[in-house]
């Protein structure tokens, strides 16, 4: 199935319920977008997907907005974004908080990167593809002027890519007051920060059945995990 057709427009204001076949309806805003679901690599289970670097700009304007009302919220002095679909998110709700940048960290080491600056990074989506992520000691002195840090990712799913931002923070000797994603898929990532992770709309992990894919139910949740 192709993605292509998928986050250019609004779906209609119905709601959808499962069995899923292809999609999941979620609420941005006051208008409804349809992801389409995307099998994980053991057959059994699926996400819905979203890639805002694919998105209309019709849909990413409003996602924009959203994540701005979330930010304005925690009145931040400083955002940092995440690589690679979060810098351009971070940019956006920076703008919208009336800042003059934002921080962004890196997958791409120039030669005066320090090492006690970066931090392993992997997603659900690239499992067998770890890479480091980096901050610009350059911008050490924003960072520790700053007393509000928010930082901003565009998914997250179990936790992993934004604690590897939370790591490197703490390594610059600051700490963030919050999160900012588009979306949180599932609740793999939840008791993992101790700090608020706000996001426009949640997505659950799905499960095959012979009827197409339901909703999995996930187990309570029994303290930290890393």
């Amino acid at each position: 199935m192709s993605t292509l057709p998928f986050w250019q427009v609004f779906a209609p204001d119905v709601a959808l319920s499962g069995p899923y076949t292809d999609r999941y309806r979620v609420r941005a805003g006051n208008r409804n977008l349809d992801l389409p679901l995307r099998t994980l690599p053991n057959g059994k289970q699926a996400v819905s997907s979203l890639l805002v670097n694919q998105t209309s700009f019709e849909v990413m304007d409003v996602l924009c907005e959203e994540l701005v009302n979330l930010a304005q919220s925690l009145k931040p002095d400083l955002v940092v974004g995440m690589p690679t679909l979060g810098l351009g998110l971070a940019a956006a709700v920076a703008r919208g908080c009336g800042l003059p940048r934002y921080v962004p960290l890196s997958t791409s080491r120039k030669f005066w990167y320090k090492d006690t600056l970066s931090a392993p990074l992997s997603s659900i989506t690239s499992p067998d593809n770890t890479k480091n992520l980096y901050l610009d000691p350059n911008l050490l002195p924003l960072l520790r002027a700053a007393k509000k840090i928010i930082i901003v990712d565009d998914v997250v799913s179990t936790g992993q890519s934004l604690a590897a931002g939370v790591n490197i923070l703490a390594a610059a000797g600051v700490s963030p007051i919050g999160g900012l994603c588009v979306m949180t898929q599932s609740d793999r990532w939840k008791n993992r920060f101790s700090f608020p992770v706000l996001s426009c709309f949640s997505s659950p992990l799905f499960e095959h059945t012979t009827e197409g894919w339901i909703e999995q139910k996930c187990p309570p949740q029994t303290g930290s995990s890393d």
